[in-house]
C-alpha cells in the first residue's frame, strides 16, 4: 500500500495559488464597482491600475521608488555587513562571544521600533535616521543565523581539517563558512522582510 500523498498535476501545481488571489481582486472590483466601499476607504482595482500608469508616466513613481530601493539596500549592507562581521568575530572565538554575545542579545530583544522616539531626537527625520532604522533592523537577523550557524557547524569537519593541517583562513573558507551559509542565507531572508517593513514605517 503507498502511503504517499498523491502530488497534483503539473499544471494544477501551477494554477491553483493563484485562484484565491485571482478572486478576492474579482470580489474587490466587484464591490468596488457596486460602491459597497467609498473610494476613498478602498479603490478599485482599475483605479489603482490607471494610477500606476500615470504616476509610471510622469516619472513620480520611479522617483519615489529608487528613493526608497536607496535607503533599503543602504541599510541593509551596513546593517547586514555589521551583523555578518559580530557573528563571525562572536561564532569563531570564544573570548569575543564571552565579551559581546550577552550585550547583544540584550539589545536585540528591544524591538527596534520602539527606537524610531530616539532615533529621531538623535538624527531628526532625514534620509540618515532612516537609514539608521533598516540597518538596525536588518542587523540583528543576520548577526543570530550567521553566529548560530558558525557555532553549530560539525565539529567532526574541524577536527578532520585539523588533522589536515589547514591555516585559520583554510578552515573558514573551507569548512565554517560553508556549514553555515544555509543559516546565514536563512537570516538574510528573514532580514528582507524586516528591512522592507522597517522601510514603511520609517
Amino acid at each position: 500500500m503507498n502511503n504517499q500523498t498523491k502530488q497534483p498535476r503539473l499544471l494544477t501545481a501551477v494554477v491553483l495559488p493563484w485562484v484565491l488571489p485571482v478572486l478576492i481582486i474579482i470580489g474587490w472590483q466587484i464591490t468596488a464597482s457596486l460602491e459597497l466601499i467609498s473610494a476613498s476607504v478602498l479603490p478599485s482595482p482599475t483605479d489603482v491600475v490607471s494610477q500606476a500608469v500615470t504616476l509610471t508616466k510622469s516619472g513620480e513613481l520611479q522617483k519615489n521608488m529608487s528613493i526608497s530601493l536607496f535607503r533599503a539596500t543602504s541599510g541593509l549592507l551596513i546593517g547586514g555587513l555589521m551583523g555578518f562581521a559580530f557573528g563571525v568575530f562572536n561564532g569563531v572565538s570564544n573570548y569575543a562571544r564571552l565579551f559581546f554575545n550577552s550585550s547583544i542579545q540584550m539589545v536585540r530583544n528591544i524591538p527596534h521600533l520602539a527606537l524610531i522616539p530616539l532615533i529621531i531626537i538623535w538624527m531628526g527625520i532625514g534620509e540618515d535616521a532612516k537609514i539608521a532604522l533598516v540597518a538596525i533592523g536588518v542587523l540583528f537577523p543576520i548577526y543570530i543565523n550567521t553566529f548560530h550557524g558558525i557555532r553549530s557547524v560539525d565539529q567532526k569537519l574541524i577536527e578532520m581539517g585539523h588533522s589536515y593541517g589547514l591555516s585559520k583562513w583554510q578552515m573558514f573558507t573551507k569548512i565554517i563558512f560553508p556549514g553555515a551559509l544555509p543559516s546565514i542565507l536563512m537570516g538574510l531572508r528573514y532580514a528582507l522582510g524586516v528591512m522592507w517593513t522597517t522601510l514603511i514605517v520609517s
